[in-house]
């Protein structure tokens, strides 16, 4: 784990680490978010739903962008700016259209349901924003929550 800084002048804080790219690297990813968003004052619910947000954003990169590929990496920055923590995720690995992800029914039964779009819905939930850019670079997935 990445030991963090701060530049306390600004109010402003930012960790940033590369983590492999695969599933038994979540507990980090969810340990690495909690970290600073505790350096940021938020309450331990809204640690859990940032946890949360990382945890399905990083599991749709793993299981979608990376599908089939070896060794990959998974670049994730996490700024306090303000009262407002910023988690980014980028990645080299397939890009995808958030548009196209259809809100799932959650009325429905779950026999009935429609497999997918559920990570993408809790992320919009959970976060005030969420944003996917994709270049020849790669992708950027940013989300962004205000303190309460």
């Amino acid at each position: 784990m990445p030991s963090l800084e701060s530049e306390t002048a600004y109010h402003f804080f930012m960790a940033s680490y590369t983590f492999p790219a695969r599933f038994e690297f979540l507990d980090e990813i969810r340990d690495f978010v909690a970290e600073v968003a505790r350096s940021g004052g938020f309450s331990e619910k809204a640690i859990y739903s940032l946890q949360l947000a990382a945890d399905e954003a990083a599991s749709n990169i793993i299981e979608h962008a990376y599908e089939g590929v070896a060794n990959a990496s998974l670049f994730v920055t996490c700024d306090m700016e303000g009262d407002k923590i910023v988690i980014s995720m980028r990645d080299t690995g397939k890009s995808f259209n958030p548009n196209a992800v259809k809100e799932p029914n959650l009325k429905a039964d779950l026999s009935e349901r429609q497999i997918g779009g559920l990570g993408v819905y809790l992320m919009r939930k959970l976060m005030d924003t969420v944003q996917y850019e994709s270049s020849s670079a790669g992708n950027l997935l940013t989300m962004t929550k205000r303190r309460e």
